[in-house]
């Protein structure tokens, strides 16, 4: 595959998105050189996936935002250079859009006008370079791995030919063996092609062994407009000078030790779990777990672990009353259930889970209602009979907790992908539940707010809940000291 590193150029560059009063990030200037291997670090909320949009040319025209300065690949215009830059999001989900496997790897080719033939020759070496080479084309995607799902995306960008590779935490939602498959993945294209790379990760070990250069953004400075980088140079200078500095910005610095959250004594309900399963089946149609008895004590965290498409994030929604079990049984404890319609949750009304199970989803926008940030982590103490005084006395708790507070006036859809996810958890955590269940809660968090989160999670566990976690995340599990039931795939 014969490709042409691009060359990236940002010149006192900001952003400034419409629905804001503040810039994103301002005060850019950086050079980064055709073939350099780059990881762009910066807090939760400082602008990296900005950054990312603004270099893939998505952030849209004036009616969108603001600009300053100039973003420049190959010194065009980033917004208008076509083609030069290919972007791979955190989850393949989100960019996955068609059925079959070679449709969705054509796709941005069919956009950019290329001859069909020359397509199809691109997609085959594209899935070849990603390790999918004996994937059928006809494939449903919907039938791949975690792994395979987000090497598919990459695949798809590859054949695209950019210059420019752009991976936005691409394994933040993948298991073990599928982080893997996409590191190796990467690695060997970027020895194919010489492509200049820009990766964000705040889990940064997992690409420490491909990048050349860190490139560190800070928060802006409303009231000035300079600031932007923070420190660049090579992993070992930023690292090792930046360091501590890096560290008490919320950067995931290498060797910086994990906290330990051990639960108190004392706390559980004695022999009497929270919630059990009875010879519990469950799925979407088609089984993914059958004759499942479990139990859930309060005060204990509990880690739903194993590989993608499992079934973890199923069962989860099972256990929180949000989905229909197909045989078998879903109880939770006499107190807990005191007051509602019996004790299956998934035959209770929305209200009667307030206050006794929260579930946080694993994408935040799913459950998302008001149009404000401050509203919306209102609405589980407004809906238990709390007035608006208290609600968002709550409210204004958990936003300042989870470092929110800036953004009470926001709409939640604007925030990044790391400030969603706490604003999710911070919405389930104002009604106090007293089961718990959250799916993927540390993803898109710098260390400062992985911790806040780690901090939360424990607290709401020494109060006497049952927390139960979907994760892939070791120090989540470790830090909490949490029990681990590993899933693996139906017949396996």
């Amino acid at each position: 595959m014969r490709i042409t590193p691009a060359h990236l150029e940002a010149k006192q560059w900001g952003w400034r998105h419409a629905t804001r009063k503040d810039f994103a990030l301002r005060g850019l200037d950086f050079d980064i050189q055709p073939g350099e291997h780059v990881l762009l670090l910066g807090a939760s909320g400082a602008g990296k996936s900005t950054l990312m949009a603004g270099l893939a040319g998505v952030l849209g025209g004036s009616d969108e935002g603001e600009q300053e300065g100039s973003l420049t690949i190959d010194g065009i215009e980033a917004g208008i250079a076509r083609g030069k830059a290919g972007l791979v999001l955190q989850d393949p989900d989100s960019q996955i859009i068609l059925e079959r496997v070679g449709d969705d790897a054509a796709f941005g080719c069919e956009n950019l006008n290329i001859p069909r033939d020359e397509i199809w020759r691109r997609v085959r070496e594209s899935l070849n370079l990603v390790g999918l080479k004996d994937i059928d084309l006809d494939r449903s995607t919907r039938h791949l791995s975690g792994g395979q799902r987000q090497r598919l995306a990459l695949a798809g960008v590859l054949a695209m030919q950019p210059g420019l590779l752009l991976l936005d935490e691409p394994t933040a939602n993948l298991d073990p063996d599928g982080v893997v498959e996409v590191h190796d993945a990467v690695r060997d294209v970027l020895a194919r092609t010489g492509q200049t790379l820009v990766v964000v990760e705040h889990h940064i070990d997992v690409w420490m062994d491909l990048i050349d250069r860190v490139i560190v953004i800070g928060h802006p400075d409303p009231d000035s407009p300079v600031g932007g980088i923070i420190a660049d140079g090579s992993p070992d200078e930023v690292f090792g000078r930046y360091g501590d500095l890096l560290a008490g910005g919320g950067a995931w610095v290498p060797g910086r030790a994990i906290p330990d959250r051990k639960p108190k004594d004392n706390v559980s309900s004695g022999d009497r779990p929270a919630l059990i399963t009875e010879d519990l089946s469950f799925g979407r149609g088609t089984a993914l777990g059958e004759h499942i008895d479990l139990a859930f004590q309060s005060g204990e965290v509990t880690a739903l672990m194993g590989p993608n498409g499992a079934g973890k994030s199923t069962l989860a929604l099972t256990l929180a009353g949000l989905l229909e079990p197909l045989s078998g049984h879903v109880r939770v404890r006499a107190d807990i259930a005191d007051g509602a319609r019996g004790d299956e949750p998934n035959r209770w009304k929305s209200r009667e889970l307030l206050g006794r199970i929260g579930m946080v989803f694993q994408e935040p926008e799913h459950q998302f209602a008001a149009p404000l940030v401050r509203d919306e982590v209102a609405i589980g103490p407004k809906s238990m009979g709390a007035d608006d005084a208290k609600a968002y006395a709550i409210a204004d708790e958990m936003l300042e907790r989870m470092n929110l507070s800036r953004f009470a006036k926001a709409n939640p859809y604007t925030l990044s992908g790391g400030e969603k996810r706490r604003l999710s958890v911070a919405s389930m955590l104002a009604s106090a539940p007293k089961i718990l269940v959250m799916d993927e809660p540390t993803f898109g968090q710098d260390f400062t707010t992985w911790t806040e989160m780690v901090d939360l999670i424990a607290g709401v566990r020494d109060r006497g809940s049952a927390v139960i976690v979907v994760t892939h995340d070791e120090a989540l599990v470790e830090a909490l000291h949490a029990r681990r039931i590993m899933f693996g795939f139906a017949g396996e």
